[in-house]
């Protein structure tokens, strides 16, 4: 039986998703919207994020980047990795005081198949606190499917998702808004300095995918 923690209210909480264009981020914007939170996709180009919002609906909205960083209380990050060091230093005074949950997996991919990349700081979690140093880093929904997050078949996301951070009052906020989704359940998997074994072990889901044509996740036993 799963012992239950007392996890903060996030009711209400708005939640701004930078590269909310891309499939990870829209479908984390959709789950969320559908959950009732207010959600803002966040865009380089503003004309993209807003398309994207109107392709979701559910009232979400799009705007560039800063605005919708601005204008959150939780930021997800889901850019490319080519482009994530640089997006965290456009944003840092936008980003100051807030959680910014990174879900950024740094990936290679060859002819055989996807593999981690080295990251100087660690992983990308490590390398946004090191950039967003006013900013309380976390770092979680790295093994989420996009497929299943966009499918308008699936109810339920059956999955857990694992939540790093330095500061427990804001991983115990992203687990309950990992909650927030249907079928989802937040677990806490240590400090940033392990990220980047959570961030690498999604070239093996992807493997995984390939081999049996699937869209797997993870549950932990026993808690």
């Amino acid at each position: 039986m799963t012992q239950q923690y007392d996890l903060p209210d996030v009711t209400g909480l708005t939640i701004g998703i930078l590269g909310g264009t891309g499939d990870q981020g829209k479908g984390l914007a959709r789950r969320f919207a559908l959950a009732g939170h207010p959600v803002i996709i966040g865009s380089r180009n503003a004309e993209r994020a807003q398309q994207a919002a109107d392709e979701l609906g559910s009232g979400v909205r799009g705007l560039p980047n800063a605005e919708a960083a601005t204008a959150a209380d939780v930021v997800i990050v889901a850019v490319p990795w080519d482009g994530h060091k640089a997006t965290l230093e456009s944003l840092r005074a936008e980003l100051a005081g807030k959680i910014v949950v990174d879900c950024v997996n740094p990936l290679g991919f060859d002819k055989q198949g996807a593999y981690a990349l080295p990251v100087e700081e660690g992983s990308a979690a490590q390398q946004a606190a090191a950039v967003l140093t006013d900013s309380r880093v976390v770092a979680a929904f790295h093994h989420v499917s996009a497929v299943i997050l966009l499918d308008p078949e699936v109810d339920e996301v059956e999955l857990d998702v694992l939540v790093l951070g330095e500061d427990r009052e804001a991983t115990d906020l992203v687990q309950a808004l990992a909650n927030q989704i249907p079928g989802v359940r937040g677990v806490y998997g240590g400090r940033l300095r392990n990220a980047h074994q959570v961030e690498s072990l999604t070239a093996n889901l992807i493997s995984i995918n390939r081999r049996y044509k699937a869209h797997a996740g993870f549950r932990v036993t026993d808690v």
